[in-house]
């Protein structure tokens, strides 16, 4: 309770309890906005947007008398003008746009469904799926009357979508509502774009989750990665492929991952001093053209991991030294070690050529499977591999 209106309440007889902020409905008066909703996955991003969804429904209800309060308020100070059509986008007026490589996400539910994880909005004609900057800015050019854009998972799009999103919202007064992650699983800034969007946003609404660990109740900010070896829980490595498409359901393919919300305790994430001692000189070391140690290392996680400098590397640290962890141990039970390095060095880094990196899936003789699914996640397909 505020300081100075405590004594006052408790002086007229009201008990004394902790009063908190309004948890108020979606503003469409306000124009001009650029808002990232971030958190971890499972934090309600997504149901954010499906309460603005609801609450711009019930805003479209009012008299057409409040229009001029939600309309216009851009830098060229638009009019509503009805008759001629100038000026119309209404922040009333919603648009769910979805990320074109998220398509998988809640394939039970209608195409046309704004899905979170406790259900779903029907939003008719105004979703879009899209795969970049461009493609909104031809949707927005055609949905002149929309005043509010949902732009779902807006860290996965180009850096260029920072600055279109701030352009359209100072000169239109149009919203921008983008629920995000802004953390990867490594819990670092999650790309340019997502440093961009920080920059550039007018509002920032963070959420958190209850940490998914079993015995834990803290707040949870960070998503952890993780896949399912044999029912055995195994951390993802530090250098795990960054982006992998899908992961809102259970999976027990130990190539798969699954994800959850951990508090900083129990956000495991192994691997983090082996890949900069260790695996990214290596990769250095191979872009000059000395990659005989790089093969190696691969070498030997491909067929005798505990010959491995990674293996090494994992029992200094998390078993024989101060303070034992055989929960990170468990990360080298995940199948494909020597892929995901080749898919941080080459996708991520840029440290390998492609003639590089396709001379070691052939000498190695590598998962292509795998590596062509991970390699088109990070948009870094590796041809005639």
């Amino acid at each position: 309770m505020d300081m100075h209106t405590g004594p006052l309440y408790k002086s007229l007889g009201f008990p004394s309890v902790a009063i908190h902020e309004t948890n108020a409905h979606f503003d469409f008066v306000e124009p001009a906005r650029t808002i990232l909703v971030i958190g971890p996955m499972g934090s309600g991003k997504t149901e954010y947007a499906a309460r603005l969804w609801r609450d711009a429904a019930v805003a479209r209800r009012k008299g057409a008398s409040i229009a001029f309060l939600t309309s216009g308020g851009g830098t060229q100070k638009e009019l509503f003008e009805p008759e001629s059509g100038i000026g119309t986008a209404d922040r009333r007026n919603t648009f769910f746009v979805r990320y074109a490589l998220d398509r998988a996400r809640f394939a039970e539910y209608p195409e046309d469904a704004l899905a979170y994880r406790g259900g779903f909005e029907r939003c008719g004609k105004h979703i879009a799926s899209i795969g970049n900057s461009f493609d909104l800015e031809e949707t927005i050019r055609r949905n002149p009357q929309v005043g509010t854009w949902i732009l779902d998972e807006a860290a996965f799009y180009d850096e260029r979508l920072a600055y279109l999103v701030k352009r359209e919202s100072e000169q239109r007064g149009l919203v921008f509502v983008m629920p995000t992650l802004l953390l990867n699983f490594r819990g670092e800034i999650f790309n340019e774009t997502a440093r961009l969007l920080m920059e550039t946003s007018t509002d920032i609404y963070p959420l958190s989750a209850y940490c998914e660990h079993p015995e834990c109740l803290e707040n949870a900010y960070n998503t952890y990665r993780y896949y399912v070896v044999d029912g055995v829980e195994c951390p993802a490595l530090f250098f795990d492929p960054l982006i992998i498409v899908g992961g809102d359901r259970d999976r027990d393919d130990p190539l798969e991952p699954n994800y959850c919300t951990r508090c900083d305790a129990h956000h495991y994430l192994p691997g983090k001093e082996y890949t900069y001692f260790t695996l990214k000189p290596l990769g250095e070391r191979a872009s000059v053209g000395d990659s005989g140690p790089l093969a190696a290392e691969l070498r030997a996680m491909r067929f005798d991991p505990e010959s491995s400098e990674l293996f090494r590397s994992f029992r200094a640290h998390y078993v024989d030294g101060p303070n034992p962890s055989p929960d990170r141990m468990n990360a080298l039970r995940v199948p494909c070690l020597a892929e995901r390095a080749l898919v941080y060095l080459y996708a991520e880094r840029n440290l390998l050529s492609a003639e590089q990196a396709r001379a070691l899936v052939d000498d190695l003789d590598l998962n292509r499977e795998y590596l062509d699914r991970r390699l088109a996640d990070n948009k870094r397909p590796l041809k005639g591999a």
